[in-house]
């Protein structure tokens, strides 16, 4: 957390040796903001949360932060109130309340962030900071007090609509059944064998969607390895040839979607756990690297964090609705059980059933938010890897970005192509839903 902090030390120093600057520009500066996701980013990673349980914390975190923008230029944005499923009556500020509300919003964005999921304290040290921003710039002790009790008020009601999303109820429900004499459903994969992860998500309360299965996948191709000409067989040996000769240039496009939040290595007798971004942490950075691209303001900044983060948690819940319909076998155990019992994929497998994808489908709906913000054919440059040591890719779109990503799975060899194909396609209904349906600019 301290190296964060450094970070954002650094990023406001052009501003910070300014004598002249005061507390208004500092907090206006959306490059703040960016590194207030990035804080939030590390303690997700730090925590060994799931992909799907982290989309939760970036979700709420970016509704209360959002609410207090939208609070703060009315005549810009709209609330949420109303338009996300159980979200009503977000505070409003009182009139000549003099509120800082991109204080408020990191201040908002802080509290949802380590509250949703972590105990109390999780960033309190990176708050204190901010507090201390404000101070040392000058912001009076009126416009503090208000800015603190303001973004309090927000914070409260977003974390109340929260805890009715059904996500504690999950934490008690029955452990996924695993039943090794059916053919062609999931099991555990090796190194960890870990049990199913969350095979009750698609009984958190969706925002936009009206239900978890609301655009229904076809079902998966029929498992048949008795027959060779078969659809399945045939995409079993098309992943299995492509892990077994893949280029450097495809490792690196596999690599570095990988997005693997705890990836267990085992050396002999020794194993230890290596972390990196999962895949909604992942999109997180790209939001941020796109606004700064795009030299938007606050709060497009902000705008376009809330959106994406609505569209992840969304596609997650479609996709996980999808995963435990079909529990489908992931093609390492197929191959190992009909093939070759000691061949891996190049990405380790993770701990869920194989169709749909979820990298896929959420990076096709996190593309269809961010192209509504920012446009399409908005090319950049992805450098969210590069402190994990994997080197920079550029896109010409989001949408190109998620169509990589349909590859990255494949030759990972965790993800049939055609898997891939369809969670695409669907990633994409729910991104194009929620872009559709949501007010939130004016």
């Amino acid at each position: 957390m301290r190296y964060f902090l450094w970070v954002a030390g650094i990023v406001l120093a052009f501003i910070s040796c300014n004598q002249k600057t005061d507390y208004e520009a500092i907090f206006k500066n959306p490059n703040l903001y960016a590194n207030t996701v990035h804080e939030l980013n590390r303690v997700v990673m730090g925590n060994n949360f799931s992909p799907i349980v982290a989309s939760r914390n970036y979700l709420y975190a970016n509704i209360a932060a959002y609410e207090c923008i939208a609070a703060g230029y009315p005549a810009q944005y709209n609330s949420l109130s109303g338009q996300l499923n159980g979200l009503n009556n977000v505070p409003k500020p009182k009139t000549g309340e003099k509120i800082n509300f991109e204080f408020a919003s990191l201040l908002a964005f802080c509290s949802l962030g380590e509250s949703v999921t972590f105990p109390k304290g999780s960033m309190s040290e990176y708050v204190d900071s901010l507090k201390g921003l404000a101070h040392q710039h000058g912001m009076s002790s009126d416009v503090f007090e208000s800015s603190v009790k303001y973004a309090a008020q927000v914070a409260d009601a977003i974390m109340a609509w929260s805890s009715k999303d059904h996500y504690h109820e999950t934490r008690g429900m029955a452990e996924y059944f695993v039943d090794n004499n059916i053919e062609g459903r999931w099991v555990p994969t090796p190194p960890a064998y870990a049990i199913a992860m969350e095979p009750h998500w698609n009984e958190i309360r969706t925002l936009v969607l009206d239900s978890a299965h609301q655009f229904a996948a076809p079902p998966p191709y029929t498992f048949n390895m008795k027959d060779s000409n078969s659809a399945y067989c045939r995409e079993v040996m098309r992943i299995k040839n492509a892990v077994d000769s893949l280029t450097e240039e495809q490792k690196h496009i596999a690599d570095f979607w990988d997005d693997n939040p705890f990836k267990l290595n085992v050396n002999g007798h020794l194993m230890f756990g290596t972390k990196k971004f999962s895949p909604p942490g992942h999109w997180m950075s790209v939001v941020g690297i796109a606004a700064q691209q795009a030299k938007a303001d606050y709060p497009t900044t902000v705008y376009a964090y809330a959106k994406t983060s609505i569209a992840l948690f969304d596609a997650f819940i479609h996709c996980w609705d999808e995963k435990y319909r079909y529990n489908t076998v992931r093609p390492e155990t197929v191959i190992n059980r009909y093939m070759d019992k000691d061949w891996r994929p190049y990405l380790q497998t993770p701990p869920f059933p194989e169709y749909t994808c979820g990298h896929s489908t959420c990076s096709s709906a996190a593309a269809e938010a961010l192209t509504s913000v920012f446009g399409d054919q908005f090319a950049y440059i992805d450098s969210t890897e590069l402190e994990f040591g994997i080197k920079s890719r550029s896109f010409t779109s989001f949408r190109q970005a998620a169509e990589e990503n349909n590859w990255a799975r494949f030759y990972g060899g965790i993800h049939f192509h055609q898997s891939c194909i369809v969670s695409t396609e669907y990633g994409r209904k729910v991104g194009d839903y929620v872009v559709q349906h949501l007010k939130m600019k004016k």
